[in-house]
């Protein structure tokens, strides 16, 4: 690899299962770019999101903390100006931080470390999404709708808001190529795809044939659910109204077809590094906050720790890099560290407390790191009731609560998670192991005492703050296309001769 610190590119699209992706060895699934990606690389396929819901996952990301360590408990909670992320971290070791995209931030600070933000976010920025774990249906939980207007379409909000950040991304990589910061740079960008609503656009529909398009391997009926997947389906009001076969056949066609919508701007992405000749010297992450269930286990969306919703893709990738794969478990908390080490500080010297996570560069790079690190994911959410533990370690997972039946699943025997071991004396000693691991990182009553505080205090807030005049957190960029444009203190053969980039005289 290059001898001078490596630009940094991450992609981080939105609900994104990594079983639905080419390089994660799905045949249906067209994604030629992502693949490609992975050639040069390490493919993590026991990598984990710590909170299978959109803000509190990319908070934990970002602090390289457990969502219930800085309170982000839920898609209304706040995430706190004091907890440093990696922006902080990377701007501090001296490289551009750049964001364009999806962030979820909740709060007045809708920077947190970024030296940039390119876009508005796509969701707002206040406490209207706060969790109520009183509530058996929220207002603004997804409902049949999803069913009733899954397919094709030519626009829809999220293509437009899509569209816009890789423009925006592939516009702020000609701008580092001019090198008029000499600065590394860490450009972060964040699509809302393939998050519901299940409808793509006719060419990416068309990749796919109705017929080769794969449904549920597990289909549970309620009466066999568990009761907080009973609690989940009530939320979404599908208990009574579950779709209909064919409704689940174009909604998991139309997935597909927002991945391969993903998948061309990673190409585009990439055309921009390579064309730049900034390719050569970037490390690129390609990863997801959570992913989506499908309709396995009868269950839709995110919230869930069985596989389709809390198992991600994470792909490192580098020209000078060969392709492995990588079986650790692994999650987003480690992503910090991993971004340090790839920035020069090795031995995570610049940290000002302690993370959660570990660097995955040994992982990405030597085939004999050792790992036994174990995965902690929370749900703390509207519909947990309670907080809902995960701990993988090994094969094994382990979900506690304290209201519902605990489980216990072996992937290595089970890979679709029909069997809860949780009673199989066979399995004693990893019950045992797994439960002694949720006591050592949880106080469970302190923090089910928070969460509910936080619900009480953040409810009344937004009732308050929704009275008389109304200022939102919402931020708003500045616009980008003014630095291209002639203004009156530059003389015209100045401005369009200058900021010109790859230019050459053809041969005739």
């Amino acid at each position: 690899m290059n001898n001078s610190r490596p630009n940094i590119l991450v992609i981080q699209a939105d609900q994104l299962a990594a079983k639905y992706i080419g390089a994660y060895k799905n045949s249906i699934a067209s994604t030629p770019h992502i693949d490609s990606l992975a050639s040069s690389g390490a493919i993590f396929d026991s990598a984990y999101t710590n909170f299978p819901l959109c803000a509190p996952s990319r908070f934990s990301m970002m602090a390289g903390q457990l969502a219930s360590t800085i309170g982000a408990y839920d898609n209304g909670a706040e995430f706190p100006s004091s907890i440093p992320t990696f922006a902080h971290y990377l701007r501090n070791l001296d490289y551009q931080t750049c964001l364009v995209g999806k962030m979820h931030f909740v709060g007045a600070d809708q920077l947190h470390g970024f030296e940039e933000r390119l876009t508005t976010d796509i969701y707002p920025g206040d406490f209207g999404w706060t969790g109520d774990w009183t509530e058996v249906r929220p207002s603004f939980a997804n409902d049949s709708v999803t069913f009733t207007d899954a397919g094709v379409c030519l626009r829809n909000a999220q293509l437009e808001y899509d569209d816009e950040v890789c423009h925006r991304a592939r516009r702020k990589i000609y701008d580092l190529a001019r090198g008029k910061d000499e600065r590394p740079f860490m450009l972060f960008t964040s699509f809302t795809h393939p998050h519901d609503p299940f409808q793509c656009r006719p060419e990416h529909w068309d990749r796919y044939r109705p017929e080769d398009i794969d449904m549920p391997v597990v289909n549970t009926a309620q009466d066999e659910m568990d009761p907080y997947s009973l609690r989940l389906m009530a939320q979404y009001a599908l208990k009574d109204h579950p779709p209909t076969e064919e409704q689940v056949r174009v909604a998991r066609h139309a997935y597909y077809g927002s991945v391969s919508y993903v998948d061309d701007q990673v190409g585009q992405l990439l055309e921009v590094l390579k064309e730049t000749g900034l390719y050569e010297n970037t490390v690129i992450l390609l990863t997801t906050d959570h992913g989506e269930m499908l309709g396995e286990h009868g269950l839709w969306y995110k919230k869930s720790f069985f596989e389709e919703a809390c198992r991600i893709p994470l792909i490192i990738s580098h020209p000078q890099l060969d392709q492995r794969r990588v079986s650790a478990n692994v999650s987003l908390v480690d992503l910090l560290p991993t971004l340090l080490e790839i920035a020069g500080d090795t031995n995570q010297s610049t940290l000002v407390e302690a993370v959660a996570g570990n660097s995955l560069w040994g992982l990405a790079t030597d085939s004999s790191t050792l790992w036994d690190h174990p995965v902690y994911a929370e749900n703390l959410a509207e519909g947990s009731t309670t907080p809902l533990l995960m701990v993988k370690q090994g094969s094994i997972k382990y979900v506690y609560s304290a209201i519902d039946p605990e489980q216990l699943f072996d992937l290595e025997t089970d890979p679709h998670e029909r069997i809860n071991q949780f009673e199989n004396p066979d399995y004693g000693d990893s019950r045992e192991a797994l439960s002694k691991l949720v006591q050592q990182r949880w106080d469970v009553e302190t923090l089910a005492r928070d969460v509910f505080a936080s619900q009480r205090r953040r409810l009344f807030l937004r009732d308050a703050l929704a009275k008389g005049q109304l200022h939102d957190w919402d931020f708003s960029p500045v616009d980008e296309l003014e630095q291209h444009c002639l203004r009156a203190d530059k003389i015209y053969s100045q401005w369009a001769y200058q900021d010109i980039l790859g230019y050459r005289f053809p041969k005739t």
